[in-house]
């Protein structure tokens, strides 16, 4: 399974490129936005993977996040939305815009990706609903993973060659689960306050609760009332 490809630009075309890995010459499909965001020809890229397997053919398509590769996996997972259709949905909303749309039950945003009619669009957000907040906590996991893997520019004394690290407490536990839960609302869109105050009273309804459940139990409160 090719997961990741890094190397040289050689060429932009409508909906792919092709990426010179020393000297091995990938075909990569993406999205518009994906395609826009490219550097020039010649110049350094790297682009997460999908390896499509057909009877037929092989095909290889490309973005620029795990995140958004993994929205374009759960988007594929939906009866009559194929890994080009994912990769439309994508490139006119974003990961976060199809987090959005899917988590607000907004169909018509769904819809204006290019190729996709108004009963494809509803099926999109009818299935992927009440798996649209595990993607999201996925989502503030990796984002802080990146934060937390950036190097301390005071690392101090070095620590005892002995010295194991203590494993985090079910309270830092917890802490992590709301952090996460609060930067995936964000990204929805919220207000730092509305959002804070929805997750505090998620977690104070489900102490236990870990990421996807605390995002869950939030945006129904977050909902508009009818």
């Amino acid at each position: 399974m090719i997961g990741r490809l890094s190397g040289r630009l050689d060429y932009r075309a409508q909906d792919h490129v092709l990426i010179d890995v020393r000297g091995v010459g990938y075909i990569v499909y993406v999205s518009d936005r994906t395609l826009a965001a490219l550097p020039r020809p010649g110049e350094a890229v790297a682009l997460y993977t999908e390896l499509v397997v057909r009877e037929d053919l092989l095909q290889l398509f490309g973005f620029p996040s795990l995140l958004e590769k993994e929205w374009h996996r759960l988007l594929t997972t939906v009866q009559g939305i194929g890994a080009k259709a994912g990769l439309s949905i994508l490139g006119a909303l974003g990961p976060e815009g199809v987090a959005r749309a899917i988590t607000l039950g907004d169909a018509r945003a769904i819809q204006a990706a290019p190729g996709i009619g108004p009963k494809l669009a509803q099926r999109v957000v009818l299935e992927l609903k009440a798996k649209a907040p595990s993607v999201m906590a996925q989502g503030a996991a990796l984002s802080a993973a990146a934060f937390s893997d950036m190097p301390d520019p005071d690392p101090g004394p070095a620590a005892a060659p002995d010295r194991k690290p203590m494993a985090p407490s079910a309270a830092q536990t917890r802490a992590g689960f709301a952090a996460d839960a609060l930067s995936a609302l964000a990204n929805l869109g919220y207000s730092p306050a509305d959002a804070a105050q929805a997750v505090a009273l998620a977690a104070g309804d489900a102490p236990e609760a870990d990421t996807p459940a605390l995002i869950r139990m939030a945006l129904r409160r977050l909902a508009p009332k009818a």
